[in-house]
């Protein structure tokens, strides 16, 4: 959530920021600061009642003391009483409204977010390997995937409907290879895991800006303020949710497994094939909570960080800085880390790695405290990245790494977990 206050002394910043990113919201501007303005005016009028009142109640005290008749003053007491209701309802409307709007505005683009509308003007960074040029005719994960055994669709949709998958076997071996592989190299780098819980309520929803944006793309259930969560990111980040940290203590990197969970009611016939989309993936979360002043210095560590793993997977990748009209709702930069797929003849999108800013600390409260005990505790700043989503290297595997008698080389990183070097 912007600050209230940026709007509010500063409109048209605020307005040009946000048309970086290929949208005007200079409608819900002008609304949230004219809803401002009415709210700080009526609670004006509140507070003096609410004074005046305390004084006549004061009076009241001494004119009961003296012996006189307090009739008079008790019957001007009753109307202020009267219109105290009437502005706290009012105010109530107004904060309902205001908050609506609040929430719908996106995060205000950093200065380095390249212009562009769309994921073609997003630019690419850096490239790291060499996608393979196959002698004989590679197989698309899905299907190798079937053929080795250890992927199998058809049950899956069976059982659960499209969009999922069964792991079988070696299959099951690998992602839970990858999951710990992923978490154990994040440790070594500074990490503390957390397995954290995969349902969370709507507070927590909204603290990480999910909701209500996101509304329709999440798995609730039914009858309960309870939500599948759609990413790591949010039982992590909500993990430290209106607490005041001391900067001793940051940066505080977490990692976590978490199983996610998404509708995406947008995307039918995407990427519905094999690994890519589904309804429910593994994933393992990269959370940071920083002080606002190394947060862009921190952003690269944490991109490198999701690098480091494919480099010692051998996958081909490359990094690319989204475009402000890419961007999402919550971030203010982002990079993409896409890695090669052999089948899509391109590279797909296998981490994001964002710097919210106070973005989404404002909306889950959590704040520092510097070690000068006259200074205030304010918002840091938090982090986010893949560090990776595992179905989708696991389908990098197998397209990149596949033989030409229809197997699998292991990456030497994961054979102590696989104990196996060939999958056949």
């Amino acid at each position: 959530m912007l600050d209230i206050k940026l709007i509010r002394l500063n409109p048209e910043i605020v307005k040009d920021a946000l048309r970086g990113r290929g949208k005007s919201y200079d409608a819900e501007i002008d609304e949230i600061v004219s809803l401002d303005r009415c709210e700080r005016e009526i609670r004006t009028k509140a507070d003096k009642l609410k004074c005046e009142r305390n004084a006549a109640n004061d009076a009241i005290a001494r004119a009961k003391q003296a012996g006189d008749s307090v009739e008079d003053i008790m019957a001007a007491m009753a109307g202020a009483a009267k219109l105290v209701k009437e502005y706290n309802e009012e105010l109530a409307n107004l904060k309902e409204r205001l908050d609506g709007l609040m929430y719908s505005l996106p995060n205000v683009p950093h200065e380095s977010v390249p212009c562009g509308c769309d994921a073609e003007e997003n630019c690419e960074v850096r490239r790291w390997g060499t996608p393979r040029n196959f002698t004989f005719d590679a197989l698309a994960h899905w299907d190798l995937g079937a053929k080795l055994g250890l992927l199998d669709f058809v049950r899956a949709a069976k059982v659960a409907g499209s969009r999922f998958c069964y792991y079988k076997g070696l299959g099951s071996r690998l992602e839970r290879a990858l999951i710990n592989f992923f978490l154990d190299t994040h440790i070594k780098h500074g990490y503390c895991e957390i397995f954290a819980p995969f349902i969370a309520n709507e507070a927590s929803m909204l603290a990480t800006g999910q909701l209500p944006k996101f509304a329709e793309d999440m798995f609730k259930l039914e009858g309960l303020d309870y939500y599948l969560i759609s990413t790591g990111e949010i039982p992590l980040t909500n993990f430290h949710r209106d607490e005041v940290l001391l900067q001793s203590e940051l940066p505080i990197k977490f990692c976590g497994y978490t199983g996610c969970f998404r509708a995406e009611a947008g995307s039918a016939g995407r990427d519905t094939r094999g690994l890519i989309r589904q309804h429910q993936f593994n994933k393992v979360e990269l959370v940071w909570f920083v002080e606002p002043e190394t947060s862009y210095e921190c952003l690269e560590r944490l991109t490198n960080d999701a690098e480091r793993l494919l480099q010692l997977l051998g996958l081909p990748y490359r990094v690319v800085s989204l475009c402000g009209g890419d961007l999402g709702a919550n971030s203010a930069k982002t990079y993409d880390i896409e890695v090669w797929m052999p089948s899509y003849g391109r590279y797909v999108e296998i981490s994001s790695c964002s710097n919210f800013e106070a973005f989404q600390a404002r909306r889950a409260n959590i704040k520092f405290k510097k070690e000068d005990p006259k200074e205030k505790a304010t918002l840091l700043h938090t982090l986010n990245g893949s560090g990776l989503a595992v179905g989708r290297t696991f389908a990098a595997i197998l397209e990149n790494c596949q033989t030409s008698d229809g197997g699998v080389v292991i990456p030497e990183a994961l054979r102590g977990y696989m104990q196996t070097n060939t999958i056949n």
